[in-house]
Order: structure tokens, then C-alpha cells, then sequence
């Protein structure tokens, strides 16, 4: 599908693992490849995102930018906020081949310089310190993962997915379109987010987002507590549909 896709206007190729919305995991194997395509088109460049690396249920994370023949055709875009818990500090950074690092430099420095020094500093102590507080944190996103899937895969027309990182889940609700309930009709993605929202307070996101209609994204990076209210408050909210 990707060589199928590539064309000689073809400049880049962009993507995340693990993965928002769907939570999904390039394998080294898919990325070994993807990377195989990609060689064949010197003009290409690969952008990784690779933002939730530490949670990664696999246990196994790959940079696409670290295999053969990828060092200098790869920009890997990483930073704190999912990692370390450094959400909202928006502290991020790149690694990439020398030209490309310098060209960016031109455009951040107008746009988006004037890092606060409060979140350098903590990004130093994330990088240098002890991995064990990010793997605490993983090991319970896994326990809220499980929990997720098991409750929404029992709610019926709904479809849930197996995420393998980041703590979003991407579930499925298409059988639930045609359905009512007082003044609302499901007839899409932002039909079920807005009777979600409204009728039973649980803010969701509408996965016509991110390109799926027939999807909803919800992030299990709350409290175990919150968590079960959100599932049982969607839960009502479908079977109420009819």
C-alpha cells in the first residue's frame, strides 16, 4: 500500500508508533519494511513520531531511524509530556540529519523559541535519572488498558480495539448508527461524541478527527475511579439507543 501510494511528488513519509488515536505498534519487523519502500525513493524523508515511546505494552520499542540505511533519511520527533508526565510543559525535540536540523532551526527560532527554563531543567533529571517512575506509570496504563477493553467490548455495538501503547483506546461504534434516544440520532462518529457528551457528560472525541467515521477515541489517562464512571455513564448511554 505505501509503494502504491508514492508518487514522484512524493516528499515524505509521516507517521507514529506507538500510535494516537488507535494506540497501534509498528513491530521492527513492519518498520524494516517500510523502510525497505522507502530507500527505493532517495527523495523521500521519514518523520517518526515517536512521542509515547515509554508506553509501549510490547516492551519492545523500534526507531525506524535506527535501522540500515535509514540515519540519514529519518527526523525522529520525540518529547516529555507522555513519557514523564510533563504534559502541558510542551517541551519536545528532533533528531535529525544535520541539514535538515539546521533548516528547522531557521523556523523554530521565529516561531516557537523561548523554552522556560524550569521545564530544561526537568527534562535533564527525566533523561539522566532512573526510568523506574515512567515504568510504574506504564505497568498502570496497562492495568486501565485491560480494564477498558473488557468493559467496552461487553457493551453491545461496540467494537473495541487492542491498543499496544499510548493510553488511548479506538473503538468501533458503526453498528450503533441508525439508533435513537430522545432528540438524538446516531448517525455518525460526532453524532454518538455529542450525545455522549450531553446526555451522559463523558467527553469523547469523534473519530471523523482522525480520518475513521465509524470511531470514538477515549483516554484512559484519568483515575481508576473516574475511569469506571466514564465506561458505566457509556455503557447506560447504549443501551438507552434503540
Amino acid at each position: 500500500q505505501l509503494e502504491e501510494a508514492i508518487t514522484p511528488r512524493t516528499k515524505m513519509v509521516l507517521f507514529s508508533s506507538p500510535c494516537n488515536p488507535t494506540g497501534s505498534v509498528f513491530s521492527k519487523e513492519e518498520l524494516e519494511a517500510i523502510s525497505q519502500v522507502i530507500q527505493k525513493h532517495p527523495q523521500i524523508i521519514t518523520v517518526s513520531d515517536e512521542i509515547y515511546e515509554y508506553i509501549n505494552f510490547l516492551d519492545q520499542h523500534t526507531s525506524i531511524g535506527s535501522l540500515q540505511g535509514m540515519e540519514d533519511r529519518t527526523v525522529t520527533v520525540n518529547g516529555f509530556a507522555k513519557g514523564f508526565a510533563m504534559t502541558g510543559w510542551r517541551l519536545g525535540y528532533m533528531g535529525a540529519p544535520k541539514w535538515i536540523a539546521q533548516a528547522c532551526i531557521k523556523i523554530q527560532g521565529q516561531f516557537t523559541s523561548g523554552a522556560n527554563a524550569f521545564a530544561q531543567k526537568a527534562a535533564v533529571y527525566a533523561l539522566e535519572s532512573d526510568l523506574g517512575p515512567s515504568m510504574k506509570m506504564k505497568a498502570e496504563y496497562l492495568k486501565r488498558k485491560e480494564y477498558v477493553v473488557d468493559r467496552l467490548s461487553r457493551i453491545p455495538g461496540i467494537r473495541a480495539n487492542q491498543p499496544k501503547g499510548t493510553f488511548y483506546i479506538f473503538p468501533d461504534i458503526s453498528q450503533l448508527f441508525g439508533k435513537s434516544y430522545k432528540n438524538y440520532q446516531i448517525n455518525n462518529s460526532v453524532d454518538f461524541a455529542e450525545y455522549i457528551l450531553n446526555e451522559v457528560h463523558v467527553a469523547i472525541v469523534a473519530g471523523v478527527a482522525f480520518g475513521d467515521d465509524n470511531c470514538f477515541r477515549l483516554s484512559y489517562a484519568a483515575s481508576q475511579k473516574e475511569i469506571t464512571a466514564a465506561c458505566d455513564r457509556i455503557e447506560q448511554a447504549v443501551l438507552n439507543l434503540q
